[in-house]
Formats: structure tokens, C-alpha cells, sequence
């Protein structure tokens, strides 16, 4: 079995593996945050709550669902929560990159506008009112909130939030809060500062500045949305949200270049680190190593980078489309380990075809590398999927069976190919075009044999002579034998056999 074909097989195997789980991996991240968003809101199933009511909460959950979902799409590690917190002031939704949101969906834009705008004095007097302690002071009514400065009078609550407010709204929220900005800067200055806090992060969406954002929702469509939620009815695949729809050609480019790069890691090592291995093992033994050694680490780097880019990328672009659904339905379940074996026979066949055509290679040796990398690249990804499957617990366990199913395949076909060369030794066949079989007698045989070869012409160049002088010799006995010669037939080249 030769270890090296083995070695150089799992290699290709490898980076391309590893390109098409992260495709696979990256459309069902996508996928997962889609359900998440339908989980949370027919969370809501049996609830009694009025549509009217009920539909803040769900603006809540959509906004922050269709962000993660947008950030799943376009690879970013932007997060955003759902906090359900009744604290005081409290932000609905949070995020990982520092930014917090309110939301307030009312029935028009200026009570919505009206809602994001209310001040400390004016949340202490709906509290008396609903509580009925108008004996409570307001220092003391923000003492029991934990703020101690009673200059906070007319600052707005939600001071530091984006505010979001349903996207029809948000012309007429904005003209209104224009013209109250203008009103109380003549009547009430104090007021000022809450409006213009208010219109300065006024927005319809959640928005982070990788360019992830959430999607618009209006006051009609959270109330349509939450009568669905309450009955179990929600499906995002009726507002777009479906991989088929979010993975665009774009997106699948992206994905595949950044599969490409970590490929083109992962072959540069797996390439170098016999060259490397090998000028350490020389350095140990002889105490240097050459120039011609180090050069054979930086090709190896290259070449093994270069190819396990391309490999990379179309294993990870192709397992991205099927997955996602770009290539019909009939793909999404196709198993990325498949992608990666088709990829590394198709790279192989390609690069192969154009030394045919440049004349590097001959059709039948071409023929023989394509058998011979779908007899190794089915065992290793075969072995490799039944490894993953019942030793699950293993790290690495794909990987791990890959290895054993190349070196297998390597020696299965190796073994095949001694068979068929010996049966084409002595039956004379072809097998199918792929050995050739050739009855030329070699020149050195037909001397032997005594049969006069045509000369080309030559020409003679001038000479001159040189002194010499004659030694003694003596001359020896000799006889003469009698020889025989036996031609067998054995191979010649690559799949040729002949005489010798």
C-alpha cells in the first residue's frame, strides 16, 4: 500500500470536509433562528390578551428575531434579547454590541411619539393615579426607583434608547414631535430636551453598525401577527423568512470564500507538515539541512494553500446553494461529507483534463486517476460517514474515519490495479482502453537478434590528430558462448505493456 497517495488523498478530503460542514453549518444557523422566531411568538398560543395590547409584545420578539436572523445571514456575531424585564425604565430589547431599544407600538404616530417621550414627572403622576397614594411625594416616588436627584423632573425615561415605533407611523410621529419642539420652546422650555432626545433616536428597526438590521413592522401587521400568534398560526415562511428567500447568490459567494480561507489553512498545514517533519528529521541526523529543503516547504505551503482555497470554496459554495435551497428542494438534505467527496473527484478531473490537452498526460493514465480518486474518495468519505454516525462521541470522528477509509480505498485499489496489470500481461488484453498494448520490439532486442537498424545521416567534422604512442599488449584466450534470448512480456510505462 503505498501511505503517501493515502496521505495526499485525506488531505484533499479534509479541507474540502471542513469547508462544506462550515456551509452547511452557516445555512443552518440561519435556519435555527428562524424557528426560534416562530417558537417565540406562538409562545404566545391560548393567550386572552387583546390583539391591541398583545401586539407590543410581539413587535418585540419580531424585531429582535428578524435581526438575529439578518446577522445569521450576513455572518455577523451581532446578538440582540428579549429582556421581558417590568423593572422601571427598562429596556425591551438589549444587545452584545451596547446598544438598547424601546418599543412602543400605539395606534398612531403621535401617541406612540408621546409614549417614548414621557418624563420622570409625568410616569409619577400616571403612578398616583393608578396606584391611588397621592399622598406620595414625588422625591420620594423617585427615591422608591433609586434615583436621587430630583433635577430629573422633565428628562425623558428612556433617555439612552433607540426608540422604535411602527414603521407607518413614523412621518407622522416625526412632524408632531417637530411641532412640539417648536411649541414648548416658547411655552415650556423644560420640555424641550425630552422631545428632540425623543426624535434624535427615533427609528422603525433595529439597526447595529456592522449593517445588520431588523425588519420593518407596522401597527397593522403586529396586530395580524398576534392574532395569529394566539391561535399557533404564526409561519415565517409567509413574510419571506426562509432560507430559500434570505441565502441570495451573494451570500452564498461570501460564505464560500470565507470556507475557502479556513480550507486553505487547513490544507497548508496538513501539506507542509511532512516537509517539515522530514527537514527536522534531517537537521537531527546530519545536523543542517539545504537550501533545497526549505524550498520544498515553501511549495509545499503554496501549492497546498492555493488548492485547498479553490477546493474550499466550491465545496462550501456548493453545499451552501443545496442547502439553503437554491438548487431546488429536492437538495436540502443532500449530506455536505457527498459535496466534498464530488468536489475533490470533479477538482482532480478538471486539473487532469488540462495536462491531456497541454499534452502532459496521457487520455488512458487520466481515465485511471479518475477510477482511482472515486475508489478512494467514496471509501474514505464512506467510512468516514459511518465513523461520524455510531462513534458520534469521538471528536474529530468524520476525520478520524476518513483517514482509515483512504488508506483503505489506497490498498483496495493499488491491489486492484497489480490484478488487472498481470491479467493484461498475460491475456494480451486491453481492459476497456485503459492498458495499451504494444508489440514493438525495443532497438537493444532486434540487435540482439541480429536485424540491421537504419542510421540517420551524420556529418563529419575536421579532426586533428594527436601524437601517440603504442603500449604493449598481450592478447587472451577467448571463446565463444552460446547465448539464448528470452523475451517476456512486461509493462513498459504507464499502462503500456511491451516486451522485455
Amino acid at each position: 500500500m503505498d501511505f503517501a497517495d493515502g496521505y495526499k488523498a485525506f488531505c484533499r478530503n479534509t479541507d474540502s470536509y471542513v469547508a462544506a460542514r462550515m456551509g452547511e453549518d452557516y445555512v443552518g444557523n440561519i435556519a435555527e433562528k428562524i424557528s426560534d422566531l416562530e417558537s417565540d411568538i406562538n409562545g404566545f398560543t391560548g393567550y386572552n390578551t387583546n390583539t391591541d395590547k398583545l401586539k407590543g409584545d410581539i413587535a418585540e420578539f419580531w424585531h429582535s428575531g428578524t435581526f438575529d436572523i439578518d446577522a445569521a445571514v450576513k455572518g455577523s456575531n451581532s446578538q440582540t434579547y428579549v429582556n421581558r424585564s417590568h423593572d422601571f425604565a427598562s429596556a425591551d430589547i438589549t444587545s452584545n454590541y451596547g446598544i438598547e431599544y424601546g418599543l412602543k407600538y400605539y395606534a398612531d404616530g403621535r401617541k406612540s411619539a408621546d409614549a417614548q417621550s414621557l418624563s420622570y414627572f409625568q410616569r409619577y403622576a400616571e403612578y398616583k393615579s393608578q396606584t391611588g397614594r397621592t399622598d406620595l411625594s414625588f422625591l420620594d416616588y423617585l427615591k422608591e426607583k433609586g434615583i436621587d436627584e430630583e433635577s430629573v423632573m422633565y428628562d425623558p425615561i428612556y433617555s439612552g434608547q433607540v426608540r422604535i415605533i411602527p414603521a407607518d407611523q413614523l412621518k407622522d410621529a416625526v412632524e408632531y414631535l417637530k411641532w412640539k419642539i417648536a411649541k414648548e420652546a416658547l411655552t415650556r422650555p423644560e420640555q424641550v430636551a425630552r422631545y428632540q432626545d425623543t426624535l434624535n433616536n427615533l427609528s422603525t428597526k433595529l439597526e447595529s453598525s456592522d449593517g445588520v438590521s431588523s425588519i420593518e413592522l407596522t401597527e397593522s401587521e403586529a396586530k395580524d401577527i398576534a392574532g395569529l400568534a394566539k391561535e399557533g398560526r404564526f409561519k415565517a415562511s409567509d413574510y419571506g423568512l426562509t432560507t430559500e428567500e434570505l441565502v441570495n447568490f451573494q451570500y452564498i459567494i461570501k460564505e464560500g470564500l470565507r470556507a475557502g480561507t479556513s480550507a486553505a489553512v487547513i490544507s497548508f498545514v496538513l501539506k507542509t507538515a511532512p516537509e517539515i517533519y522530514k527537514c527536522i528529521d534531517k537537521l537531527v541526523k546530519q545536523g543542517e539541512i539545504d537550501e533545497d529543503d526549505l524550498k520544498k516547504v515553501g511549495f509545499a505551503a503554496m501549492s497546498g494553500a492555493a488548492t485547498g482555497f479553490v477546493r474550499g470554496f466550491v465545496a462550501a459554495s456548493l453545499t451552501t446553494a443545496c442547502k439553503s435551497g437554491a438548487l431546488g428542494a429536492s437538495l436540502k438534505s443532500v449530506d455536505p461529507s457527498g459535496i466534498a467527496g464530488l468536489t475533490v473527484i470533479l477538482m482532480e478531473t478538471f486539473s487532469d483534463s488540462f495536462k491531456v490537452v497541454a499534452g502532459d498526460m496521457p487520455a488512458n493514465q487520466m481515465a485511471d486517476n479518475l477510477i482511482k480518486n472515486i475508489i478512494i474518495t467514496s471509501a474514505g468519505v464512506g467510512l468516514g460517514v459511518v465513523f461520524k454516525t455510531y462513534l458520534a462521541f469521538i471528536p474529530g470522528s468524520y476525520l478520524l474515519g476518513n483517514f482509515i477509509g483512504t488508506a483503505i480505498g489506497n490498498f483496495v485499489y493499488q491491489t486492484t490495479e497489480n490484478a488487472i496489470m498481470s491479467f493484461c500481461i498475460n491475456s494480451g488484453s486491453t481492459f476497456f482502453g485503459l492498458v495499451k498494448q504494444d508489440y514493438t520490439l525495443p532497438d537493444e532486442v532486434l540487435l540482439r537478434l541480429g536485424f540491421d537498424l537504419a542510421e540517420l545521416e551524420t556529418c563529419e567534422l575536421e579532426t586533428c590528430e594527436l601524437e601517440t604512442c603504442e603500449l604493449e599488449t598481450c592478447e587472451l584466450e577467448t571463446c565463444e558462448l552460446e547465448t539464448v534470448f528470452m523475451l517476456r512480456r512486461g509493462v513498459v510505462g504507464f499502462h503500456r505493456i511491451g516486451y522485455i
